[in-house]
This record gives structure tokens, sequence and C-alpha cells, in this order.
């Protein structure tokens, strides 16, 4: 961790477990008329778990293929998420949220390809897949807890329908799949 994420992380401690875990219970229940932000909480589900796959891993091997199925699930809906909701979130008038997004997952891009040249299971590389990791969980929690609740709240109808084809297209491009 830099020195500058160190200061960060003292002067603006973590949300706590049970604040993400009260956010993503208060995004499900948006979800139900919201099929696109199912969506994207069971994509933010599958990167706790990728992470939690690194974080256990017990040899080298297993630790790169945790990080390569990390970098692909989290790329992939990351991209969905600046092609598609950041958009929509900007337009909304909500462009300080879309901007502080965009800045967020463009520097976890970099940490990733950081972290992927690290030796795995290294002091070094458990430190930089715990910061990724933090700064994810932190970034999920402003989606669940205010990012993409503005979005549900404000959008009509035929917004919801063509956010939940896009972003689903979007997805699947990256992962080459026919269905998220």
């Amino acid at each position: 961790m830099s020195f500058l994420d160190k200061i960060v992380a003292a002067v603006t401690p973590p949300e706590s477990d049970e604040q993400r875990a009260q956010a993503h219970r208060d995004a499900q229940d948006l979800a139900a008329s919201n099929p696109w932000l199912d969506r994207a909480l069971r994509h933010h589900e599958q990167i706790c778990a990728a992470f939690e796959r690194a974080r256990h891993a017990t040899n080298e091997a297993d630790a790169r293929t945790a990080v390569r199925q990390l970098a692909n699930v989290l790329i992939a809906h990351s991209v969905a998420e600046e092609v598609v909701l950041y958009p929509v979130l900007a337009m909304e008038g909500h462009k300080g949220h879309a901007t502080l997004a965009y800045e967020e997952q463009q520097l976890a891009k970099v940490q990733m390809a950081e972290l992927e040249r690290l030796t795995p299971l290294s002091a070094d590389w458990r430190e930089k897949l715990e910061h990724i990791r933090g700064a994810v969980l932190h970034h999920i929690y402003e989606e669940e807890s205010q990012w993409f609740p503005e979005i549900a709240r404000e959008v009509d109808e035929n917004t919801r329908v063509m956010l939940d084809q896009r972003f689903a297209e979007e997805y699947n491009r990256y992962m080459g799949k026919a269905d998220a």
C-alpha cells in the first residue's frame, strides 16, 4: 500500500461488513423491478467469491488461476458498467458519482495489472490483493448504497429494459458468453 493509500485509509475508514451487507440487501429490494440491477448484484457476488478464491489459494498455480478468473469477471463487469450504467448515472444528474466511478475502476485495472506481475502468494502479492479487494469492496458499497439506487429510482421503464439488455450485451461481449 502506498503512503497516500495509508493516509486515505486512516482518514476515511472503510464501511463495515454489516453496512456493506445492508446496502446489498437494500439494493436487492430495488432489483425486483430493475433486472439490470439484479444482474449487477450477481456480478458483485461473483467478484467477491473470486477474491475469496484468490485469498485462499494454497499454491502459485491456483493463485494465478484465481487472479485470472477474478480479472475476467472484474473487467467484464466494469466495462459493462462504464459503457451502460455510468453514462446513465451522469445523464440523470450525478456526474460527480459517474466520474468517481470511472476513476476508481481505471485504478483497479492498473492495480490488477500490477498484481499479475507479482509472485503469487508472496507478501507483496498478498498485500496488493488485499489493497485491491478493499478498494473494490468500497466501490461496490458506493454502487449498492447510493449510485445504483439513484439510477433505479430515476429512470423510466423503457430505460430499465434498455439498461438490462445493454448491460448483459457488454458483459457477455467481454466474457464471450451468450447470457450473463
